[in-house]
């Protein structure tokens, strides 16, 4: 008995404190991630960060697309913000006036000018309005804040957040029914399912502050065991020196009662934390990445919309008079403006789970379909798909992995003389129609910070450790959510085993 016991306690003792450091980073970051409206306002300076986090040749999803004004004259615009051209992209002047402090605030979807000369600005955190060369917020009828799409069809004015197609009236807004599409069977993906349940926010907001408990918990556990780690060996020395320590063996025995009774309390939603946390992150993620799973009753996954989390872009082929919907899973399309449930392409552009960031009509029934899956010429009546970078039809190819691809798109733009320029998330733009060279990134523009809750999720996420894992970085979630599972398993059998003793 007396070696299992030594068993549990060198297999508690030693791998808590490899792993400590990033214990309390993980908690710390999924504590700020859980709020990121409050903290948007904090940035952090990309000048402290590693290379793979500086911005270089318009990468990183710095720019989107453009909305192009009069002549030379476009507004650029992407995580960067919105930048001013008045000479066809050669310079660009500041003009994010009116958001609200942090890069968070100025994170671009989409820019819109209307038939009547308003522009507006779908962003991370809300719908704008351009007046008097500043940015005006405008209340949307529904709680979800980011905007992902805007779309001006047949004179009136749309907007796309996450779950709703909203239409502007004369009062404001109002909500345009989506009825179901014909394959919604009213489950909802696993992995959707299970970052809400590690998020807490399945359950509201109280559910996330929750969900902060635990992680404070994890906190409180780390330090503590460190504390109970140092603290015999100081006071031993302090002995030596015939000094007193009756305070500190005080402190160490209260130090030790709450580092169990807090473990043992909170056992379930310490392990349920690090085992969510483990599936949401490859290689694991694979494994559920298709899975479907019925609604969790009386949270807030159990939303009566089909369409929840699920819409992406929108578009409108004009001499089709059809709307095309882009989710992340799928592209449908309504030829009689939503009347009808949406239809389901039988023909599918490859597109990534990370959602469609190009979404371009070309002509009547030809998309351009741009995400980190690549760049497709698509045209679903002929069950066409082209690569637009090889011109060649597209071949899909079965491969387990991450699914992005050799080029993940995250922008496209035309430049007043029609040049298109396409912005790859990693090499950053190229020009797909001549040798001439986008502008080099302006100094100005390449010391746009990074958000807190940008470098949060990266440390959450285990991408940040690139720098000391390589490509084995990938594991390092998997490996570390099993290690904290061993940690708390062995920490409970040794509570169990002292409790058992003591009566």
């Amino acid at each position: 008995m007396k070696n299992w016991t030594k068993f549990f306690k060198k297999h508690h003792k030693w791998p808590s404190l490899v792993l400590t450091f990033f214990i309390l980073l993980f908690a710390i970051s999924g504590i700020v991630m859980n709020h990121r409206e409050t903290f948007s306002s904090i940035d952090v300076n990309r000048n402290y960060l590693g290379h793979e986090y500086q911005y270089h040749n318009w990468n990183k999803a710095a720019v989107k697309s453009a909305l192009q004004l009069e002549g030379d004259t476009a507004l650029i615009y992407g995580n960067i913000g919105v930048w001013k051209s008045t000479d066809n992209y050669q310079t660009f002047a500041n003009f994010n006036q009116g958001f609200p402090e942090g890069i968070d605030n100025c994170k671009i979807e989409k820019l819109l000018k209307t038939s009547s000369g308003d522009i507006y600005a779908g962003t991370l955190l809300g719908l704008y309005k351009l007046q008097n060369a500043a940015w005006i917020k405008i209340e949307l009828p529904v709680s979800e804040k980011r905007v992902v799409d805007l779309l001006e069809m047949q004179g009136e004015f749309y907007v796309l957040t996450r779950s709703n197609l909203l239409k502007k009236n004369s009062s404001g807004f109002e909500k345009i029914k989506l009825l179901p599409k014909s394959d919604y069977n009213g489950k909802i993906s696993l992995f959707k399912t299970l970052w809400e349940v590690h998020s807490g926010e399945a359950f509201g907001f109280l559910g996330k502050l929750f969900v902060d408990f635990v992680g404070l918990i994890f906190i409180l556990l780390s330090i503590s065991g460190i504390i109970y780690f140092i603290y015999p060996k100081w006071m031993k020395r302090l002995k030596a020196k015939s000094k007193n320590v009756k305070g500190k063996a005080k402190f160490l025995k209260f130090n030790l009662k709450w580092h169990n009774r807090l473990g043992y309390w909170m056992i379930i939603f310490l392990l349920l934390s690090a085992l969510t946390g483990m599936f949401l992150r490859p290689p694991l993620l694979i494994s559920i990445a298709n899975a479907k799973v019925e609604k969790l009753p009386f949270t807030h996954l159990d939303d009566p919309n089909p369409w929840y989390d699920q819409l992406r872009r929108i578009s409108y082929d004009e001499e089709l008079n059809r709307v095309l919907l882009a989710t992340n899973e799928a592209i449908y399309y309504s030829d009689d403006l939503f009347e009808t449930a949406p239809v389901l392409f039988q023909s599918q552009a490859p597109v990534s789970v990370m959602g469609v960031n190009v979404f371009e009509v070309i002509k009547p029934g030809q998309y351009l379909i741009g995400s980190f899956s690549g760049l497709f010429y698509w045209i679903p009546e002929r069950n066409l798909i082209f690569d637009y970078f090889t011109r060649k039809p597209y071949m899909p190819v079965k491969r387990m992995g991450p699914p992005i691809s050799a080029h993940p798109i995250a922008g496209y733009l035309r430049d007043a003389n029609g040049r298109e320029f396409v912005f790859d998330y990693n090499l950053g733009v190229g020009n797909m129609t001549d040798d001439r060279h986008f502008v080099e990134m302006p100094q100005q523009i390449k010391e746009a910070p990074m958000s807190l809750w940008n470098l949060c999720l990266e440390i959450h996420t285990g991408r940040i450790y690139q720098y000391l894992f390589g490509k084995f970085y990938i594991l390092f979630i998997p490996l570390a959510g099993l290690i904290i599972l061993w940690i708390l398993i062995t920490g409970l059998v040794l509570f169990l085993k002292r409790k058992k003793k003591s009566s």
